[in-house]
């Protein structure tokens, strides 16, 4: 039976309530806009799936604390910070069913708002001296950052191989997900390995829940129309299911595909075609199994640390990222 997020938090559900107090608290402001979007915001509260993270991991390793609280805190701050920055960039007008930010206040809010949000995540990290979170989050958002750029840089070559890929992906969504737990194993244990082990854990399950994101965009059918989403093709991004395609199909079939992908004009009909053509090249099957492979190595990263209905949760949380269905 697949896991769920719910079954997954329940070692931990009573302090992620707690967290969403405490966490309202710490965001405030006494300026009026500026509170006004930051509760915006608070409405649209995603699974929380990171502090869950710091959570499962500071249990596992000890017990949740104060230190954990904060943890989870910067976190999540940094995360929003980057979203509202990220549908700036993008141009997005929605986030989670809502109106994005920058849809609602424009660019010039958004953006400051994002700033906010990351300074106050620094502040709290310095107010209470927490300089190894300080240190790890902020290894965090220099990674985010290059990794977004490669992809821009990469953008706009005709190819991208498998390591390039697996660079962009390490920096931009592993990344996060590596700091959730390395910095819950620190704000709950002063055992290095244990620390190693879960940063570990973070990064391999990262890199496994970007590919199957990439699976999704490609397998996943519109619920109105019925038909392959393929936002990634549209966007004019190379993934590792077509990377793959590309490897087993004739050479030049695979260079026209990819110049097809890469001028950004394909219509819904090529949109299909070019699925086809990743289907029809095992493209999804191999990357399925890489992303099994990588998780049943991020499981064998925590085999070192005690058994306990944390480590059970992170177990689980493994198995939840290939298994979802969006």
């Amino acid at each position: 039976m697949p896991h769920s997020i719910t079954e997954i938090c329940k070692p931990i559900a009573t302090h992620l309530e707690d967290f969403t107090d405490f966490f309202k608290g710490l965001i405030r402001s006494k300026v009026a806009l500026l509170d006004i979007v930051v509760r915006y915001i608070l409405k649209q509260r995603g699974k929380r799936v990171r502090p869950a993270l710091v959570f499962l991991s500071a249990a596992a390793c000890g017990d949740v604390t104060r230190r954990s609280y904060i943890a989870a805190s910067l976190v999540e701050l940094l995360h929003t910070a980057t979203l509202v920055h990220d549908d700036v960039v993008d141009e997005s007008d929605v986030r989670r069913g809502m109106p994005s930010i920058n849809a609602t206040w424009k660019n010039k809010v958004a953006v400051l708002v994002g700033d906010y949000l990351l300074s106050r995540g620094l502040l709290i990290a310095v107010e209470n001296e927490e300089f190894d979170f300080l240190r790890i989050t902020s290894t965090s958002v220099r990674r985010m950052s290059e990794g977004e750029l490669l992809q821009i840089q990469k953008s706009r070559q005709r190819t991208i191989d498998e390591e390039t890929y697996f660079r962009i992906i390490s920096d931009k969504t592993a990344s996060l997900i590596s700091t959730c737990c390395e910095i819950g194993a620190v704000s709950s244990s002063s055992d290095s390995a244990r620390r190693t082990a879960l940063r570990d854990y973070g990064e391999l399950v990262g890199i496994a829940f970007q590919i199957q994101d990439d699976i999704l965009d490609i397998t996943s059918r519109s619920s109105i129309i019925g038909k392959p989403v393929g936002n990634d093709l549209k966007e004019k991004k190379i993934t590792l299911p077509l990377i793959y395609a590309c490897e087993h199909a004739d050479k030049s079939a695979g260079k026209a595909i990819i110049k097809a992908v890469k001028s950004g004009k394909l219509t819904q009909k090529n949109i299909e075609e070019v699925i086809q053509f990743i289907e029809d090249n095992h493209g999804v099957t191999r990357a399925r199994a890489k992303a099994l492979s990588i998780i049943n190595e991020a499981k064998s990263k925590i085999d070192t640390i005690p058994e306990s209905p944390a480590k059970q949760s992170l177990l689980n949380f493994a198995d939840y990222v290939i298994e979802r269905t969006k």
